[in-house]
């Protein structure tokens, strides 16, 4: 099946009794454990609403399985723990989600893993491997620099070297880039963005080989970040309208970079569609459409001023609604990191990161237009 088709009918559970369309929600947190392999619970990961959305993306992620978590840290942090141990070390790319760069910082050490920050791109990835490293954490394109690494590079270096591979793909979504296609072993989505699509949901995923999923669910089992039934429908029910809306977006983005790209009060602009972008070439051989995320710096205008100008545009946190959001991540998804750190990276508090909705684009750029000329 094409994705469109995967997004509305894989996975889906045909209850036989009602034959009803839909997965029914069910409610249990005890069910029948004789005569069976595998009795569902909850915190097992292994209920019909949290295997019906698995297998919804692991038909988009091209995945063999996969763990719902309650967020998507919880999906992150408890890959990235399945596969090191005291000793071991972790690459990090320094241009990536703020609450990933923090983990690292702040939980790593505690534990005796050590890990590395690298510079954004894959030879900056690989050449801050070491003997001892066992995971290597990217993400592409990145949070909130758009940046765009050679994905192919970085997971042929980690296979010969027996490195495990974590990718961040929620920017990108399963529509426009499948990161297993290319190499990578294990894919995460903070759920919350562009699979739930509502701003409404908070969850998350990873999806993976049998393999390797199955240590990843062995260690969940234990951290316990288990996502409930009421929410897995709404995730599913969400799923069923991403490629749509994702097309929407993406096709608003590019028209939103170009606006922005040209205007005066402008200095930068960040959007792998961008053919001026570093990593436009790149992006053409590993994306199949450039996504719906942005961000741009504006050329002597306040940061704030200039959000709040805006009429239609919402100055919120998180991304991936259908409404378009605007934000500054140095107060936001970033604000977890020290200045020093974000201004290594490149986040000015003149950065402004818009997720773009699927609402009329002209009526967006007037918006936008509206506030940069006061």
């Amino acid at each position: 099946m094409k994705k469109p088709t995967q997004c509305i009918h894989s996975g889906s559970y045909r209850d036989q009794t009602t034959r009803g369309v839909n997965t029914p929600i069910f409610t249990s947190s005890s069910y029948e454990y004789l005569d069976r392999d595998d009795t569902p619970y909850p915190r097992y990961f292994n209920t019909p609403n949290q295997d019906a959305v698995i297998k919804k993306l692991c038909a988009l992620e091209h995945a063999e399985d996969g763990v719902i978590f309650s967020s998507g840290m919880a999906a992150v942090s408890t890959a990235i723990l399945a596969f090191v141990e005291s000793g071991s070390h972790v690459v990090v790319q320094d241009e990536i989600y703020g609450g990933t760069h923090t983990l690292a910082r702040g939980l790593f050490h505690k534990h005796g893993i050590d890990h590395s920050f690298s510079g954004t791109s894959a030879e900056m990835i690989i050449d801050a491997a070491r003997d001892n490293t066992k995971v290597m954490v990217i993400e592409s394109p990145t949070n909130p620099l758009l940046t765009v690494i050679d994905i192919r590079k970085v997971a042929g270096f980690a296979k010969e070297n027996g490195i495990v591979t974590i990718m961040d793909n929620t920017f990108a979504s399963p529509i426009n880039q499948n990161p297993i296609d290319l190499g990578i072993d294990v894919v995460v989505h903070s759920g919350t963005k562009y699979l739930g699509g509502h701003s409404d949901l908070c969850c998350g995923v990873a999806v993976s080989s049998k393999e390797k999923t199955a240590r990843i669910r062995s260690l969940a089992r234990l951290l316990g970040g288990s996502l409930n039934a009421q929410t897995c429908y709404l995730l599913e029910r969400s799923l069923k309208t991403l490629f749509i809306r994702i097309q929407r977006q993406t096709l608003n983005a590019m028209h939103l970079a170009e606006f922005l790209d040209g205007h005066k009060s402008v200095k930068n602009v960040y959007y792998p569609g961008l053919k001026h972008m570093p990593g436009y070439e790149i992006a053409t051989s590993q994306m199949k459409g450039f996504g719906a995320m942005l961000s741009f710096e504006l050329d002597g205008l306040n940061a704030g001023e200039f959000t709040r100008r805006l009429k239609l545009i919402t100055p919120a946190v998180s991304l991936g609604g259908v409404e378009t959001l605007i934000c500054s991540p140095a107060m936001t998804s970033h604000s977890t990191m020290s200045e020093k750190d974000r201004q290594r990276v490149g986040i000015t508090d003149r950065l402004l990161r818009l997720s773009v909705g699927a609402e009329d684009v002209t009526d967006l750029e007037d918006d936008l237009r509206n506030a940069l000329e006061g």
